[in-house]
């Protein structure tokens, strides 16, 4: 196997990161279908609702490295704010924005009553909403950023703990040989 290879798969802070956004974001089917009782697994690739997988790949990411690292280290540091970033852009600016979609879509609906009624023609209609309507679930509110917040130390620090990197996982397992 290459020297690349490798050490991408020795990379568990990489591996556990992701692994807390895929926690995160398979938690979104399970909320699905327990609180609105249905099956949508489109929620597994779409952005906004709860919880926040991208606060859970960040937070699950920042609190392995500084594990790995250090949390007294300038790589923390620059994890950590640029986590914080993401977590206030997430349910600040992307938010805003599928706020500004909900009623840019609002505006398109009263249009089509008004043209239903006649009070309004076509062509002004159209100048208001051309096409299909704008994605609205872009960001999240507060509570979505927190629990996908925590979501990601709880996956990301024990799974780094307790199994390590995947080629340690597949070396464990047998399916590896060990290197060294």
């Amino acid at each position: 196997m290459s020297e690349p290879l490798l050490a991408i798969l020795d990379n568990g802070v990489l591996w556990w990161g992701l692994a807390a956004c895929g926690v995160a974001q398979l938690s979104k089917l399970v909320i699905e279908l327990v609180v609105h009782r249905r099956w949508n697994p489109r929620v597994l690739v779409e952005t906004g609702g709860m919880p926040s997988s991208h606060s859970a790949l960040l937070t699950g990411t920042t609190a392995a490295l500084g594990w790995v690292e250090g949390f007294g280290g300038p790589l923390f540091g620059l994890a950590a704010v640029l986590c914080f970033v993401v977590l206030y852009d997430a349910s600040g600016v992307r938010r805003a924005a599928g706020l500004t979609a909900a009623r840019v879509n609002a505006m398109g609906e009263i249009a089509k009553g008004e043209i239903a009624k006649g009070d309004l023609d076509i062509d002004s209609a159209n100048s208001r909403q051309h096409g299909k309507p704008l994605k609205e679930n872009l960001g999240h509110t507060r509570l979505e950023v927190l629990i996908g917040s925590l979501i990601g130390p709880l996956v990301a620090l024990p799974g780094l703990v307790l199994a390590g990197s995947p080629l340690h996982l597949a070396q464990a397992l047998g399916w590896l040989a060990p290197i060294g």
